[in-house]
């Protein structure tokens, strides 16, 4: 299926293959009212993505329960090519000493000098994504 504007419309299914894949994506927040973006690594833990931060910082200050998207896209401008796929859902600090003990076994490293401690869990309510495919040449 395609959008109106040409672009291939991705199954749930394929939007969370996708996701796996990524190493990087980009949360997008409320910070003093305004939108903010913030490039992290992450780790999909069933219907959630999984991030770290610091105490303190911007990303866990708009972890409270608030409404907030996340985008992972892989783009080929030279093939005219890629794909993009936007989350949205509720993000929370996960408090439970099991399920922190459970997460610190993900995959998520950081590029940070000082080592995150805590995670940020987003619940997937909404996932799509669509994908640029190049045009097929006309027969000659």
């Amino acid at each position: 299926m395609f959008d109106s504007k040409g672009l291939e419309v991705l199954s749930s299914a394929e939007c969370l293959r996708l996701l796996a894949e990524a190493p990087i994506g980009r949360i997008v927040f409320t910070e003093q009212a305004l939108p903010a973006v913030q490039p992290v690594h992450y780790a999909l833990d069933g219907d959630s993505v999984v991030i770290r931060t610091t105490v303190g910082s911007k990303l866990a200050a708009a972890a409270r329960n608030a409404i907030v998207a996340f985008e992972v896209d892989k783009i080929d401008s030279t093939y005219r090519e890629g794909w993009s796929v936007t989350v949205v859902g509720h993000a929370e600090m996960v408090t439970e000493g099991k399920e922190i003990e459970r997460l610190s076994r993900l995959p998520l490293h950081s590029w940070a000098p000082t080592e995150p401690t805590h995670f940020v869990r987003i619940r997937m309510e909404m996932v799509h994504g669509r994908r640029l495919v190049p045009p097929t040449p006309a027969p000659s």
